[in-house]
């Protein structure tokens, strides 16, 4: 569809509309009285959260992310899906091949309580079976209010059951990472993919100062982001996920790709909701799973 015939069909006056976004992407901006938002129908990826009373986005965005076809956007929440990490039969791009093509618009909505309620979806092709053979309809509810609400649905539309991971790889933004530590992880075993893959045990709340990239175990539905530099934590709670990961690439990573700017690690921070490791889904025919997170802004 153009734009002119998805705003035809989708637009909410004065709250929703679907513009040509950088790279003529389509994108949904969201402006209600509780929130703004900006969501890339490219990769059904939400890129900004910014509710009413606060002056800072809750999530980071790249200066330098691509937008165009075949790439994924740095920042937001990109979806990791049938995958997190690389493809275990070596076919396909790292995390999946979702978040690097054009979802579908399936419905907006206007709720009563004043929240807006985006749904995207997409479903196999030719294409992606050359990938992972199987079929599916893959549905994601965005939520926009006072609060960031995200939930991806897998349904297993073929005659034989698959197994996934997934992840939302949210992107947070951050005043400066060595004033910023993640409560609710203490206790909890990780695999620490930086020192190879050995299982380690985190004693405290999470601090960051080098490069970081765990797969948490054993999680519980609520980890907080305490930012002493914007004065703010972002509380995360999930539904359908075991683990989490903790990512942020520190300077070397940071200054190698070429979609970041040579400080962005200091102000980003990964905390992801996922299905990782041995957290894995199985999906039997004709039904489905949830990933659910939600993220608000608390002081």
């Amino acid at each position: 569809m153009t734009i002119e015939q998805l705003n035809a069909k989708h637009n909410i006056a004065g709250q929703l509309e679907i513009i040509a976004g950088k790279g003529g992407l389509p994108m949904i901006q969201v402006k209600t009285s509780k929130a703004t938002a900006l969501i890339s129908v490219h990769a059904g990826q939400v890129l900004s959260f910014k509710p009413a009373n606060e002056t800072e986005d809750m999530m980071f965005l790249s200066e330098k992310a691509y937008y165009q076809d075949g790439k994924a956007i740095k920042g937001g929440a990109p979806i990791c899906w049938p995958w997190f990490g690389a493809d275990p039969n070596g076919k396909g791009p790292a995390h999946g091949f979702v978040r690097n093509r054009l979802w579908h618009v399936v419905a907006t909505e206007a709720k009563a309580n004043g929240d807006i309620e985006i749904t995207l979806g997409l479903t196999d092709t030719p294409e992606t079976t050359t990938i992972w053979p199987y079929s599916f309809i893959l549905t994601q509810e965005i939520v926009i209010g006072n609060s960031l609400s995200l939930s991806l649905t897998t349904r297993n539309t073929g005659t034989e059951k698959f197994s996934i991971t997934q992840a939302f790889h949210t992107y947070f933004k951050i005043g400066n990472i060595a004033q910023t530590e993640i409560l609710g992880l203490e206790g909890c075993s990780y695999i620490d993919k930086v020192d190879n893959g050995i299982q380690k045990q985190q004693l405290g709340p999470v601090t960051i100062n080098s490069e970081v990239d765990r797969i948490y175990t054993n999680v519980g539905s609520t980890l907080t982001i305490d930012d002493r530099v914007l004065q703010r934590s972002i509380e995360i709670t999930s539904q359908g996920s075991k683990t989490a990961v903790v990512w942020n690439p520190w300077e070397k990573i940071s200054k190698e790709m070429a979609d970041l700017e040579d400080n962005d690690y200091q102000r980003l921070l990964c905390v992801e909701t996922t299905n990782a490791a041995q957290d894995t889904v199985e999906v039997a025919p004709d039904n489905e799973c949830r990933l659910v997170a939600n993220y608000r802004i608390i002081r």
